[in-house]
Order: C-alpha cells, then sequence, then structure tokens
C-alpha cells in the first residue's frame, strides 16, 4: 500500500485529507509541525509527501530542502507567484491553493504517484527531467538542449520545470501563473 505524508499543522485539513486518503487506498502517515514532520521522516520514507506551509517550529520551507527522492505537493494558503515558482525550483513537484477541491487534489496525487512509478528511482533520484531533446537537471538548476546549456532566467527555468514535471497536461496562462 502506497504511503502518504500529511503535514499539515490544522487538523480539520488533516483528517479531510486523510479521509479522502483512505477512501482511495493510501496509508496516511501525519505530523502537525515542522519538528514532527521532520522526525517522522526520519524513520519512515513516504512515497508522497502533502506539506503545509505554515507550521509550527520549522516551516514547510524549511523541511523542503531536507526531503530527497520523494515527491511534495506544497498545500499552503500562499498565493504569491514568485514564492510558489521558488519552491518548485527548489524541490517541490506541484502546489495547490487552499482552499482546494478535494478532486483536484486526488488527481495531483495520483498523477504524482503515476509518474514516479513510471519514472522509477534512478530518475527520481537523479533529479534529471528528459523530455525529447531537452534535458532539466534539478539539482544543478541547469537545462541543456540537444546537449548544450542554456541559459534561463529563474521564472524560465520555473515555468520549465513546471511544465516538464506536467508533460501532456495543458495549462492556460493563468493557472502558470497560479502555480
Amino acid at each position: 500500500m502506497k504511503r502518504i505524508a500529511v503535514i499539515d499543522d490544522d487538523v480539520h485539513i488533516g483528517d479531510m485529507l486523510e479521509e479522502v486518503l483512505h477512501k482511495e487506498g493510501y496509508h496516511v502517515l501525519r505530523a502537525y509541525s515542522g519538528t514532527e514532520a521532520m522526525s517522522l521522516l526520519s524513520s519512515n520514507s513516504p512515497d508522497l509527501i502533502l506539506l503545509d506551509l505554515m507550521l509550527p517550529g520549522l516551516s514547510g520551507e524549511a523541511i523542503l530542502p531536507h526531503i530527497k527522492d520523494i515527491p511534495v505537493i506544497v498545500v499552503s494558503a500562499k498565493i504569491d507567484v514568485d514564492h510558489k515558482v521558488e519552491l518548485l525550483m527548489n524541490g517541490a513537484s506541484d502546489y495547490i491553493t487552499k482552499p482546494f477541491n478535494p478532486l483536484e487534489l486526488m488527481a495531483r496525487v495520483k498523477s504524482h504517484m503515476r509518474r514516479y512509478t513510471a519514472l522509477g528511482s534512478i530518475a527520481e533520484k537523479s533529479n534529471i527531467i528528459r523530455i525529447g531533446g531537452i534535458e532539466l537537471d534539478k539539482d544543478a538548476k541547469q537545462v541543456k538542449v540537444e546537449g548544450e546549456l542554456i541559459k534561463l532566467t529563474a521564472t524560465e527555468y520555473g515555468i520549465l520545470q513546471l511544465l516538464m514535471e506536467n508533460a501532456g497536461k495543458v495549462f492556460s496562462i493563468d493557472e502558470i501563473y497560479e502555480k
């Protein structure tokens, strides 16, 4: 059974997420603070993490750099586009804004679980995404096209990463700026 860590200090949101995830067949691990999350992640390796940013103790932003090889969907009330792009560039796999529709969240969870399973651990651990002749290295924050290094602004890189991580999905310009 796939395991998902829900890291959120709001008990009601956490309970709702746990209920929805259980109905879909996932095992749920819970943490209510940043410190508790670090402890949970040191002894467990979930298949996916739903991470709130505004946590007591350590913030979600402080936890994110410590998470390796696990897809992270940030679930937060913060709506600033630059902040979302920064999080996506610094390791988050996706971002959904509170309040959210549980159906949309489950679609994103399932999408990331499929992608993570399809890519396998080698591709995920290397943090390199390859589509056609484009190679995006998330660790080095570099993009190569046909082997040639391309210079991008932080915003261009963030948008390209978003698109490559969601290959095949159609976005409107409004959705890109929401992420």
